[in-house]
């Protein structure tokens, strides 16, 4: 007896196969999981390691689904600016949302969170990505002498860079 093609198979089904469950957001439970974001030069195997470790989190420790996608556009989008020295900005809001698009430090922190949390292969990958960007941003900015007296910012060495001060205040 002939079998059935896997396309007739899926032909008679009638919804679409659920190929990831993740989490959903705290404020949408409707919110739908949303397809691997395609991330520049990076393996798909690495893409998916990298949207796997999104929606495994909780949403409270600063993850979500495209959290990578939008810092690292956040950080090239910073680096693209012209002139030199750059000067790190805070965000007016305080939001993770306006956080991430505002601040290149809370960008750079999201994708130090993400590589901490990737499997070998695929951290490896994305530390090969960030090292040009994190060696432009050395390069662009300036050291901050006075960084060790301001306990609220993080230790990354990138929030030992010189802020614009007077977008905060």
């Amino acid at each position: 007896m002939p079998r059935k093609r896997p396309g007739a198979l899926r032909a008679l089904q009638k919804e679409p196969p659920v190929f990831h469950r993740g989490a959903r957001p705290w404020w949408n439970e409707s919110f739908p999981v949303p397809w691997p974001t395609r991330l520049d030069r990076l393996s798909g195997r690495s893409v998916s390691a990298v949207h796997r470790t999104e929606c495994r989190r909780p949403y409270d420790e600063g993850l979500w689904p495209g959290a990578t996608a939008t810092a690292l556009e956040s950080y090239r989008r910073f680096l693209a600016l012209p002139g030199r020295p750059l000067y790190l900005r805070l965000s007016i809001c305080g939001c993770t949302g306006c956080d991430l698009q505002d601040d290149v430090a809370a960008a750079r922190d999201v994708l130090e969170l993400v590589l901490r949390r990737l499997p070998p292969r695929a951290r490896k990958e994305l530390a090969a990505l960030l090292a040009p960007l994190d060696e432009e941003l050395s390069r662009r900015t300036l050291p901050d002498p006075f960084a060790h007296r301001r306990p609220w910012r993080g230790d990354g060495w990138w929030h030992r860079r010189i802020y614009h001060e007077s977008r905060h205040l």
